[in-house]
């Protein structure tokens, strides 16, 4: 797919405003900021079909969307195909992300220049940019994306439709257990259990047309969608602090494979240095399987 980037670049869709707020929050805070991405041809629904069907299959995802907040498993399907779900999303009751949208030039360009707006601040605090991605989202109305967490920085903007983000404390193992975290970054799933009394803890973010927010690095949320149905634009960065916290994890889960109870790894601007680099040796000997 080689649609050609839109003129909306020839101005800024963060302001100055949106900066200094982010600059002031990251990397920890979660915050919400205002953009100007809306209207983009790459974002419209058929548009949307069209990259759906280009992207190989390992980067598409799509399910039922009248899910509860916490999920055993990946939910089931529904029958459509994706470029369906895209079209018929105000009625197909579904919930799709297109994941790395990168690899098709348009949509890298795209999310380059949006990440560029905010090189200056992201590299300021946890240096170089490192890995980034972009992630799509199509969502029936009252669509929920069940509790989980995630290895990436995040800005989430929200291009139609409204949603409600809901977040809890990263790095605090009441809402997510280091044993969680471990088996995470050593190749299990993402999706967490749920129980309403984590609730006491919740930060709820509502974002329409407009508005974005920040997700800190494996912030546990869930997302409600609105009445409407939902296009929301994910772009995503890692940085030497977020690979060091992983393979921090990645020791932590073999040492309790072992028998010990390794602490936990600390939060930025904490160094997991040495037991990342621990971890890195052990992996170029093979020994981490």
């Amino acid at each position: 797919m080689n649609a050609p980037v839109s003129d909306i670049r020839a101005a800024n869709v963060f302001d100055a405003k949106a900066l200094a707020t982010f600059g002031a929050n990251y990397p920890e805070t979660p915050h919400t900021l205002h953009h100007a991405l809306d209207c983009h041809p790459l974002l419209e629904l058929d548009a949307l079909a069209q990259l759906g069907d280009a992207l190989p299959a390992s980067s598409v995802e799509f399910n039922r969307g009248d899910l509860p907040i916490g999920v055993d498993g990946k939910p089931g399907a529904t029958g459509l195909t994706i470029a369906e779900t895209i079209r018929k999303v105000a009625e197909a009751n579904s919930w799709a992300v297109l994941k790395n949208i990168e690899q098709v030039p348009a949509y890298k360009a795209l999310l380059m220049d949006l990440l560029g707006e905010i090189r200056a601040e992201i590299e300021a605090k946890t240096g170089a940019m490192l890995t980034p991605q972009g992630f799509i989202f199509i969502s029936s109305p009252n669509a929920v994306t069940p509790y989980h967490f995630d290895p990436e920085h995040n800005i989430l903007l929200q291009i139609r439709g409204s949603k409600t983000m809901t977040q809890f404390p990263a790095g605090d193992p009441c809402y997510a257990a280091d044993e969680v975290h471990e088996s995470y970054h050593s190749g299990g799933p993402r999706e967490l259990t749920w129980d309403d009394a984590l609730m006491e803890g919740a930060n709820a973010f509502r974002i329409g047309p407009g508005e974005a927010v920040f997700v800190p690095v494996m912030a546990p949320h869930f997302v409600r969608n609105g009445p409407e149905s939902s296009i929301s634009l994910s772009i995503t960065w890692r940085s030497t602090w977020s690979y060091a916290e992983s393979d921090a994890r990645g020791l932590n889960h073999l040492l309790r494979q072992r028998g010990f109870a390794p602490a936990a790894p600390g939060r930025w601007p904490s160094s997991n240095a040495p037991k990342a680099f621990a971890f890195r040796a052990l992996r170029k000997l093979g020994l981490t399987g």
